[in-house]
């Protein structure tokens, strides 16, 4: 997060009692898979009827400066955070990150990798995809926000604008899958140095859409998640599936673990709207108490 945000910032994060609900805390900007530049993603929350927003970009923080300042200036508590990309065996795990220090250095290089692998990986999925298709580098490029990193999301408005698939969907479930030959694995660390990473930077880890169609994470794994300081799970989430949802709950319940609620909201990149899910008052008021890399930005 840019210095200007943490002096903006009043204090650690310890006082939850100035942030308003409703709450949506997973939206996404152009900095990554997003749509729209940050202050857009804020003006769309704000219109939805939201009070308190979180931005969180594929590991990175760069639009936390645009969007702090946009929310604030239509009234709404901004919570600085990112989703970081994991990796358990063939399945990606997302780890919402919350209120943590963006200049840790353990990480920064954590996220810098990251990046750096998406952007090679797009370069080397490109080629593949040119042979057979009409496409190249510069037309993955024109679809991406300057300072974004490029990814699997741009290839596909790439091929949107090129006419061979309908909408992101198609080209997800087709070129860009990974059972797809074009298809190349993105570099991520396992889920529970992601935790780990994000808690000793600070941070308040949570996992993102915990109950989708792969279901949930083993057990023994999930136990070494909490021990690395996992505080919680995105039970909110159009994605999550019963009956994995209802065992997450349990788990949830009996650990007094935070519960999230959230949109996922990609601007036009997916039918997610803000606010569809929110995130209740008391476990705002918890999250905010639980971080001290950074701190929320008060109107």
């Amino acid at each position: 997060m840019p210095s200007d945000v943490q002096r903006r910032v009043p204090g650690r994060g310890s006082d939850g009692r100035r942030f308003v609900g409703p709450s949506d805390l997973h939206l996404h900007s152009d900095h990554s898979d997003g749509t729209e530049p940050p202050a857009k993603v804020m003006a769309a929350a704000h219109r939805h009827g939201l009070r308190t927003v979180a931005l969180t970009d594929h590991d990175t923080t760069a639009g936390w400066a645009e969007a702090a300042e946009a929310a604030t200036s239509l009234g709404m508590t901004f919570i600085p955070g990112m989703e970081l990309s994991a990796r358990h065996e063939w399945r990606s795990v997302h780890v919402l990150a919350y209120l943590f220090d963006p200049d840790d250095a353990v990480l920064r290089a954590l996220t810098d990798r990251i990046r750096d692998s998406r952007l090679s990986r797009a370069r080397s999925m490109a080629d593949r995809i040119s042979r057979d298709y009409d496409l190249h580098w510069d037309d993955i490029v024109a679809q991406t926000a300057t300072g974004a990193t490029v990814g699997r999301p741009h290839i596909a408005d790439a091929l949107v604008a090129k006419g061979f698939v309908r909408d992101r969907g198609e080209a997800f479930a087709g070129i860009l899958h990974p059972a797809s030959d074009y298809y190349i694995a993105l570099y991520a660390p396992d889920p529970v140095t992601a935790v780990a990473a994000v808690t000793a930077a600070g941070g308040v880890a949570v996992v993102a859409h915990p109950a989708g169609r792969a279901g949930l994470l083993p057990a023994r794994l999930t136990d070494q998640m909490l021990a690395a300081g996992l505080a919680g799970y995105e039970l909110g989430h159009r994605e999550n599936q019963e009956p994995a949802l209802s065992r997450l709950r349990t788990l949830v319940e009996r650990r007094d673990l935070l519960i999230t609620g959230s949109s996922d909201y990609h601007g036009l990149g997916k039918p997610n709207l803000p606010g569809e899910n929110t995130t209740a008052d008391d476990m705002v008021a918890r999250l905010i108490a639980l971080g001290s890399g950074s701190a929320p930005v008060y109107p």
